[in-house]
């Protein structure tokens, strides 16, 4: 359970990619405990009376960081932009790493500068794990993440950079990209057509979005975690296979997936959460169970299909 800290409303914070999907639920969430939010976009955003301070901002330009920063004065920074393709495409090679690894070494410089509390870095599951004799990022998303950590890392420990490196695992919920896995077979569904997916045997561990805000809440306050790597999921492995399946016996849909009518992407990590260290760290666990996530979701989508066919109805 998250335990509001009653400091948290004082609190002026900054995130980056706020228009994002963990970007936007985190708006909502701290806006909802009191704080003072900003957050930046690539685009201009009208501020509304319930939202954040927005702040139109190329992370991957330093003087324009310097500048965001300076002016905010974040208590704390969580950085959230940036691309979220993982295919191996070679094309992305240059795109990712400016918008993963320089938007991150600019977020750390100028946090470090401006003396901020506390500097939260989302890693990713995607990156190769500790202990391998020759880790290699299998694509230029896990590369740029995996080089980011490491600089996060190198901050705190040569500039005692007070940063944090939450890392979630396969996250899913409302807003997420129609392309992801989740959301593209719930709208294939709900329009009547059967999904196009890989063959399903990979496995990864998922974890909901609202667990995942509850993760980043907790780091924000908690004391002693500077320099810490701490991993948000279930600490269980279900299948793409499976997943879709529940999904089709959830929306109740007539239509069977397509199964290896996409090519799986060659050498994907499969690895589960340490649950133990994000408990021992943070106090924090995952309490949404995947049928109730799921559920979630396609309800989600489910009435914005609804709202949309009347609104098209009145049209």
């Amino acid at each position: 359970m998250v335990h509001q800290n009653p400091k948290i409303a004082d609190l002026r914070v900054l995130i980056t990619g706020g228009g994002g999907f963990l970007g936007s639920h985190l708006c909502q969430r701290l806006l909802g405990f009191g704080c003072e939010v900003h957050a930046t976009s690539r685009f201009e955003r009208e501020r509304d009376d319930r939202g954040p301070i927005w702040w139109r901002a190329d992370m991957a330009d330093l003087s324009t960081v310097r500048s965001v920063v300076a002016t905010v004065k974040p208590d704390i920074v969580y950085h959230l932009s940036g691309s979220v393709g993982a295919s191996p495409d070679l094309e992305l090679v240059v795109p990712t790493y400016q918008s993963l690894l320089t938007s991150t070494l600019n977020v750390l410089l100028a946090g470090t500068e401006a003396g901020s509390s506390r500097i939260i870095l989302s890693g990713s599951f995607t990156e190769p794990q500790p202990g391998l004799a020759r880790p290699t990022p299998h694509s230029p998303y896990a590369a740029a993440k995996w080089a980011a950590s490491g600089y996060g890392r190198m901050f705190h420990s040569r500039f005692q950079a007070p940063v944090v490196i939450l890392q979630p695992f396969m996250v899913y919920g409302p807003r997420q990209a129609p392309a992801k896995l989740i959301p593209s077979v719930i709208r294939s569904l709900l329009g009547g057509t059967a999904p196009k997916v890989t063959s399903g045997k990979r496995k990864a561990d998922w974890i909901y979005v609202n667990d995942v805000i509850d993760g980043f809440v907790l780091a924000t306050t908690t004391k002693g975690i500077e320099g810490a790597t701490i991993d948000l999921g279930s600490g269980r492995l279900v299948s793409i296979r499976e997943i879709v399946e529940r999904i089709v016996a959830i929306v109740g849909s007539a239509s069977s997936p397509v199964f290896g009518a996409v090519p799986d992407r060659p050498a994907e990590n499969e690895v589960i959460a340490d649950t133990e260290c994000a408990f021992a760290r943070l106090g924090w666990v995952a309490k949404t169970s995947l049928d109730e996530g799921l559920r979630r979701t396609v309800q989600w989508y489910r009435t914005g299909a609804i709202a949309a066919a009347i609104a098209q109805a009145l049209n």
